[in-house]
């Protein structure tokens, strides 16, 4: 049989009849690797479904359709719990706990009665047991663990087994013995990917998909690898941080805004509970740059301290740093601050920083930003009780922001007296709820600032 040799973006999945030093497609440099193409004696049809069409009215549909692990908060993320039949994929930076997770939540489902298959092909049985012996004390009695990389005997395994769930670590060590190309290239992830996902839609098991990210932070592999998945989960945290941030990127069965925060143990993951309390548990006092502000993740409020530092700058462009926050954002509050505030930064460097490890998108976070840089830079300290909330426009105006109400019962709840928030979400006091908490409404950043002593 003629074999045929081709070139694939290792980033995009583009193929080309020639190595190519730049993809035209995803513009990446040196990604092409050679692949052969073997064309098959017949045709495929294991990816195919077999199921007539029914009518949409007559599909039987259960609302109880979900296992729920009891780790509360990766249940919140997943929209109440694990869907049966549903493929999620775990996706996340090396050493970030994306098998730790994994492990947990075979662990977990495995003590409820359920028949779980773990496919671990990064490590040896022994090791995938020495790691569940630290993590979990509960029996397993139908956590079953094998290591292998071969599709081909997993779905053998998955078919003579039947499990109820499966968790395959990672894709990228999967290959199907009939493409001939290197594991984790594109075409060994995507018709992997594929034919995992078929059988999880045939038989009604649960699939979770571990998968490594690229420098870039993006799941390794094409892009169809999130496309042909139901949910996409991505694992944050700084390298030296003990907290994790579970975030979901896409979620068929429930919102895209919550997330999860752990804490990293030598017993696994353990659920941060408050985490507000966390973030908020070394910040300094009557300290000028030092900012609170309540922030909405889905439906769940919690407090982040956001720091800001103001110097002058010793090189001939100024640098605008921020961690955490949008640098792009960041740049343009700074020339709300000089154009409309009269604050003469264009010669001074700017660093800004989310305490925590957090990465806010919140625009209720612009005026706690811009106080934060104001307050480094004028060396006026904001009251160690006030949190501030409020988005801020090119005119300097505070614009009103959403969920207002959760969050002011959030730092209330936390012992916070005073609340700078924006004027046009003051339309009645006692709408608001709280008694304990002093509420200052402002209409444009200048009065903000005069808060400052």
């Amino acid at each position: 049989m003629k074999t045929k040799s081709i070139f694939v973006c290792q980033n995009c999945g583009a193929q080309s009849p020639r190595w190519e030093g730049k993809c035209a497609s995803c513009d990446s440099w040196n990604s092409f690797v050679e692949e052969s193409v073997v064309k098959p004696k017949h045709k495929r049809d294991a990816v195919e479904f077999n199921e007539n069409p029914v009518l949409l009215s007559e599909v039987d549909v259960n609302d109880d359709k979900r296992h729920i692990t009891g780790i509360r908060e990766f249940d919140n993320v997943m929209g109440g719990g694990v869907v049966r039949g549903g493929v999620t994929l775990i996706g996340g930076d090396p050493g970030i706990g994306k098998s730790t997770l994994s492990l947990q939540i075979a662990c977990r489902l495995s003590a409820q009665g359920l028949k779980v298959l773990y496919v671990s092909g990064e490590e040896s049985i022994q090791q995938t047991r020495m790691r569940a012996q630290r993590l979990t004390s509960e029996k397993n009695d139908s956590l079953y663990i094998v290591s292998q990389v071969n599709l081909s005997v997993i779905l053998e395994y998955i078919g003579r087994m039947e499990p109820d769930i499966v968790i395959v670590d990672s894709i990228q060590v999967v290959y199907h013995p009939d493409i001939p190309s290197s594991p984790g290239s594109v075409s060994q992830v995507r018709e992997c990917s594929a034919f995992l996902t078929h059988t999880a839609k045939t038989k009604g098991f649960s699939l979770f998909v571990v998968g490594h990210v690229t420098k870039e932070g993006m799941i390794a592999g094409p892009r169809v690898l999130e496309h042909i998945v139901d949910t996409v989960l991505y694992f944050e945290g700084e390298r030296y941080s003990v907290y994790r941030i579970l975030r979901a990127t896409k979620n068929r069965f429930g919102s895209t805004n919550e997330i999860g925060v752990f804490e990293m143990c030598s017993s696994g993951l353990e659920e941060v509970a408050n985490p507000s309390e966390i973030f908020l548990a070394e910040r300094p006092q009557d300290t000028s740059g030092s900012v609170v502000v309540p922030i909405m993740e889905g439906t769940r409020p919690f407090l982040v301290e956001i720091q800001g530092l103001v110097c002058p700058s010793g090189f001939s462009a100024v640098r605008q740093k921020a961690q955490g926050f949008d640098s792009n954002r960041l740049a343009l509050l700074i020339a709300v601050l000089e154009k409309k505030l009269g604050l003469h930064l264009q010669d001074k460097d700017v660093f800004l920083n989310v305490v925590g490890g957090v990465r806010v998108m919140d625009p209720a976070a612009d005026l706690a930003v811009v106080l934060a840089v104001a307050s480094a830079f004028l060396d006026k300290v904001l009251s160690y009780d006030t949190v501030v909330l409020g988005e801020v426009g090119l005119s300097s105006e505070v614009r009103s922001v959403s969920q207002v109400m959760p969050r002011i019962k959030e730092a209330e709840k936390l012992g916070f007296r005073q609340c700078i928030i924006p004027k046009n979400n003051l339309k009645n006091k006692k709408d608001l709820g709280v008694k304990n908490i002093e509420i200052l409404p402002v209409e444009t950043v200048k009065e903000a600032l005069d808060r400052l002593t």
